[in-house]
């Protein structure tokens, strides 16, 4: 499908305009989207705040295009400080675990965005919403926080001018926690992540150790 300019890259995929309204989201290795397209879909016909998806393209994610800065944005530029952040996040993530699950029947199970931080959320006029669901799935809450937290400590620990603002991010959205959080299988989840560097994933252990010491 013939596509506009690029408009953002992540580790994995690139976004490209289609026209004013719509985008197309592009895997660099080929990956079909639809899996993503069929939970997106889902999340948003329960009203929750995911873009509008149309249909796969040659494989491809056709999604609305959506106006606003994402949080990561709005974080540098003073629009929201970093404990508004974190309750944003909390809320997203308690938002998503009150949606039954599309395919389980578990009844514990919800769904489970697995990559829900900063850089996933745009702060549009009508309010932030969650981008990025190649790794949606379905299980117990517990993990969707621990991979949140864990993914902030990372952050935190790391050298990245962001560190200190990922800290306050963090206790924020630990504060909002009244339950166990699966930080066990989240660790697993983030060491089998192909797109971690070598130095990412020997910093883990120590973002472990911060989500415990601020929870």
């Amino acid at each position: 499908m013939q596509t506009g300019p690029l408009l953002g890259s992540g580790r994995t995929a690139d976004v490209f305009a289609i026209d004013d309204a719509w985008v197309l989201r592009r895997y660099r290795d080929g990956g079909d989207a639809s899996a993503e397209v069929a939970v997106m879909s889902y999340v948003f016909s329960q009203g929750y705040p995911a873009p509008r998806v149309g249909p796969t393209v040659d494989g491809d994610l056709i999604m609305e295009r959506l106006s606003g800065p994402t949080m990561v944005e709005a974080l540098q530029q003073g629009m929201i400080t970093p404990e508004e952040a974190g309750a944003v996040l909390a809320g997203l993530l308690r938002r998503l675990h009150a949606l039954p699950p599309w395919v389980s029947a578990a009844p514990t199970d919800r769904v489970l965005h697995l990559d829900l931080h900063p850089e996933n959320v745009m702060l549009t006029p009508e309010g932030p919403v969650v981008i990025d669901w190649a790794n949606a799935k379905e299980g117990p809450p517990a993990l969707d926080w621990g991979i949140s937290a864990l993914i902030l400590a990372e952050v935190a620990v790391g050298p990245r001018a962001e560190a200190p603002m990922a800290r306050t991010i963090l206790g924020s959205l630990l504060s909002e926690v009244d339950h166990a959080i699966d930080l066990e299988r989240a660790l697993a989840i983030r060491v089998a992540n192909p797109t971690l560097s070598q130095a990412e994933k020997q910093r883990l252990d120590e973002a472990l150790a911060l989500v415990w010491a601020m929870s």
